[in-house]
């Protein structure tokens, strides 16, 4: 099945998946955090729908996504989920169906690309 013909909330799904082990791995592996108290709490910072939103309106702002990532934030930015959502949380689906679909798409490099973005606005 092509990424760009799914469902975009599956999109956000997997997104969400795959971005919380970038993640988990960078908390672990890089800065070294060993306590399960201080994992959870800086993974918050990190995963949270106002961090997300956070790091899609720089993106936005300077020009950090393709037109194509960009079609891809609007379609899951717009889906409606039958839950009230908070703009943050519109917002988060949208970057997490970025995610979802370079991760279908094989494209590792763009999102560690993205990810070292992120941590860039998130720090």
């Amino acid at each position: 099945m092509r990424a760009d013909l799914m469902n975009p909330l599956i999109l956000a799904y997997l997104g969400d998946a795959i971005f919380e082990v970038l993640v988990r791995e960078y908390l672990v592996v890089t800065l070294g955090i060993c306590k399960p108290n201080d994992l959870q709490q800086k993974a918050i910072t990190y995963v949270s729908a106002t961090a997300q939103r956070n790091f899609i309106e720089q993106a936005l702002e300077n020009n950090w996504l393709s037109e194509r990532e960009i079609a891809m934030y609007k379609r899951g930015r717009n889906t409606k989920t039958g839950k009230n959502e908070t703009v943050a949380h519109t917002y988060s689906t949208g970057f997490e169906a970025i995610i979802g679909h370079l991760h279908l798409e094989g494209n590792v490099q763009r999102i560690e690309e993205l990810f070292t973005l992120y941590k860039t606005v998130v720090e």
